[in-house]
């Protein structure tokens, strides 16, 4: 059966096979498109709602060596904000702020948080007031 020259000429240089794989590749980038827009653009219907406004409380209990704690207090805000520093590996600070500014309220909200005495904290903690 003879070939058109056109097709002859291409199978001369090798090229009968690969014409076709780029066909090929523009159908499946156009119908991966497709799927992709059509599955992207579905919407799901839920029945309830996600309040992402609300904060809620974790209670933990570990034993960490607290290595520092600075304390930033912020009289016009009304706000001190805590860091601790710890030597574990894992968790290495960890923050908090409390509505009090004076150091005996201070001290104590830390103390009561961590589970350590009045005293301890003292020792560690180290107080930068803010206007």
């Amino acid at each position: 059966m003879a070939r058109p020259r056109w097709l002859q000429f291409f199978v001369n240089l090798g090229l009968e096979f690969w014409l076709p794989i780029p066909l090929i590749g523009l159908f499946f980038w156009l119908s991966t498109g497709l799927l992709t827009h059509q599955v992207l653009s579905y919407t799901y219907g839920t029945t309830t709602q996600i309040h992402a406004n609300s904060k809620h409380q974790i209670q933990f209990s570990v034993s960490l060596a607290v290595m520092s704690i600075e304390a930033v207090i912020q009289r016009q805000e009304k706000l001190t904000e805590v860091k601790v520093y710890t030597a574990d590996s894992v968790l290495k600070q960890m923050e908090f702020e409390f509505p009090v500014t004076e150091f005996a309220q201070v001290d104590a909200a830390i103390a009561q948080v961590l589970g350590l005495p009045i005293t301890g904290i003292k020792q560690l903690i180290r107080y930068r007031i803010e206007n």
